[in-house]
């Protein structure tokens, strides 16, 4: 219903009973915004509704994040996540930024939209890892590539692993522009960094 009131105090009252912060996203926020999608691929319901649903779990999502982060020591590493330019969704972004600060790492939210260029002069300040990025449009995934084509050319490459994901992105794709890995969702994104960083 896109009730942005409504989801947070139910969050907070599961989350009072005693339930599991991981189980309430897994299991009731994100199977909500599967049902969302899967009515928005069969018309039932359109953009306006969506973002409504966004908004919603959004703020659901909050409540949960201030629980599972405290008292996480951050000090796995560093790791930047942005949305390409040209595209403006950040949900599934918001949801794997809020996975790797549970299991200890230091994320920088670059938010969306964001330019090859921004990348690479957050990189040359933060000096990450690894830098994830995230396109939910097959028109954005191009700016993918030229991100790393970038660092590529400023002879940076070497320097930093890139992780990719989103809706149109897969395993085939991540290989094509020579990102080093692909995670299909928050959970893989987490076993991802931890592999790439030898954790």
């Amino acid at each position: 219903e896109g009730n942005n009131v409504r989801v947070p105090q139910l969050v907070k009252e599961r989350l009072d009973s005693g339930a599991n912060p991981q189980e309430i996203l897994q299991q009731g926020l994100m199977v909500g915004m599967d049902e969302v999608g899967r009515r928005f691929r069969c018309d039932e319901i359109f953009i306006p509704e969506v973002l409504l649903s966004a908004r919603a779990m959004n703020a659901g999502v909050q409540v949960i994040k201030s629980v599972m982060v405290e008292g996480v020591e951050q000090s796995k590493g560093t790791i930047v996540i942005g949305t390409v330019k040209d595209d403006l969704h950040d949900i599934g972004k918001n949801l794997v930024i809020m996975m790797l600060e549970s299991a200890g790492y230091k994320v920088i939210d670059v938010g969306m939209n964001v330019t090859p260029n921004k990348f690479l002069e957050i990189f040359e300040q933060e000096h990450p890892a690894i830098i994830g990025m995230s396109a939910m449009l097959t028109t954005t995934m191009q700016n993918m590539r030229s991100t790393i084509d970038l660092f590529q050319k400023e002879g940076k490459r070497s320097e930093v692993q890139f992780m990719v994901g989103g809706a149109p992105v897969n395993e085939k794709w991540a290989k094509e522009i020579g990102a080093d890995g692909y995670a299909d969702n928050a959970g893989e994104a987490v076993e991802l960094v931890n592999r790439l960083l030898g954790q």
